[in-house]
């Protein structure tokens, strides 16, 4: 379960970011939109990110990309006349003289203890990385490892273990990367690295990437396919029946609709609406999320979805038996409704004259007890809009 992320100096965020999923506890609406592990804290399950073209919510999204991937590839490429990872995917702020580091950290929750681990890095190596582990009952908190340029010290409950590879990390290449590769006696690397992992990054245009269902609708249908459509129906979109068969390595997907005359007939898959096809693959990551209470960051989820149907695929959600979480960018500001959301879930980013990214919480503002959050957004009071200033357009002569 994701608690915080934080990015400093990736993309548009020169100053240090941070997207908390921890409830405010003195918000009592919408209960049901948190998830409660019994401890104090709470967190909630869904959190919409709005902000003007450009203004940088994407890029937030991007940074979570570019983090699983240094991770993920961190040891590969290490080679001499390779692009290493670290090098790959470092995009500081682009509008300044003296660049800086970047950073990372994020703070997970698993199996009764807190994880938080990070790194700070540039195009040449690892200048710092940490992980931590803290126990949700006890609430004592151990080091994992601390790394410098200089050394990798270990926490004592790894050091027997890990002192003897220490000295075989590159520089280029994250500690808990390397040690996830490793067969050892202690799992917190594995657990840590699948827990990073585990959050599905889903790009603003996954509905033309046709793998996805390849991959993983036929199981849905074998396994499913009642629930699926049930869920086609409870979203309109006429299809009575979807089967599929695989003919010279190839997938081919069917759906059936009913006519005027009472008759079932053939379509297609793929010649159903781009907004048929992305509820498709929304309903797949959705059960996939919520099936193994992963987080899912959704960019534009908004795109060829009515807005009902966005509520629709937001409620699915609201499941008090997973832990699953839904984060997603938006334009849309229908569903940006005190009826829907607390305060704590609705999150702005907004640029400044200067290409500074900020994201802010509508938490951190004073909101009357009687506001409008659509009304007052649109106005301007939270920020995350664009500036719009007067044009003329002018037939040519």
């Amino acid at each position: 379960m994701l608690v915080q992320f934080t990015v400093k100096n990736v993309l548009s965020f020169r100053e240090e970011t941070v997207l908390d999923m921890t409830a405010i506890n003195a918000y009592k609406e919408h209960p049901g939109n948190l998830i409660d592990i019994g401890t104090r804290e709470k967190y909630i399950r869904v959190a919409a990110i709005y902000g003007a073209n450009a203004s940088g919510k994407s890029n937030f999204y991007m940074a979570m990309r570019y983090f699983q991937q240094i991770i993920a590839e961190s040891l590969n490429n290490v080679v001499d006349g390779f692009e290493t990872a670290i090098k790959k995917y470092y995009v500081p702020f682009s509008f300044e003289e003296n660049v800086e580091n970047s950073e990372f950290q994020i703070i997970e929750i698993f199996g009764g203890y807190e994880y938080k681990y990070g790194f700070e890095y540039n195009a040449k190596c690892i200048v710092t990385e940490w992980l931590y582990r803290r126990n949700l009952k006890t609430n004592r908190t151990v080091t994992i490892f601390e790394r410098t340029t200089e050394e990798i010290k270990f926490g004592a409950t790894v050091r027997k273990e890990c002192d003897a590879y220490k000295q075989q990390v590159p520089s280029e290449v994250l500690v808990l990367s390397f040690f996830n590769r490793l067969k050892m006696k202690t799992d917190i690397f594995r657990i840590v690295y699948a827990l990073i992992m585990s959050t599905l990054v889903v790009e603003a245009d996954f509905c033309e990437d046709t793998r996805v269902l390849g991959n993983f609708l036929p199981r849905v249908i074998d396994c499913e396919k009642p629930k699926l459509l049930e869920f086609l129906a409870a979203i309109d979109t006429g299809i009575k029946d979807i089967v599929y068969e695989v003919a010279e390595k190839e997938t081919r997907f069917f759906t059936f609709h009913r006519g005027k005359d009472g008759k079932k007939y053939l379509l297609n898959l793929y010649d159903e609406s781009e907004g048929t096809l992305k509820s498709i693959m929304l309903y797949i990551y959705a059960r996939i999320a919520l099936d193994g209470n992963k987080s899912i960051f959704v960019d534009e989820l908004n795109v060829k979805l009515h807005p009902l149907l966005l509520k629709f695929i937001i409620d699915l959600f609201y499941d008090n038996n997973s832990t699953a979480q839904l984060i997603y960018t938006t334009h849309d500001t229908t569903l940006m409704d005190k009826k829907f959301f607390r305060r704590d879930q609705i999150w702005f980013v907004q640029k400044d004259e200067f290409g500074y990214s900020e994201l802010s919480a509508l938490s951190d503002f004073k909101v009357r007890s009687d506001a409008s959050f659509e009304k007052d957004y649109l106005a301007g009071v939270y920020g995350g809009i664009p500036y719009l200033r007067e044009f003329e357009m002018k037939e040519g002569e």
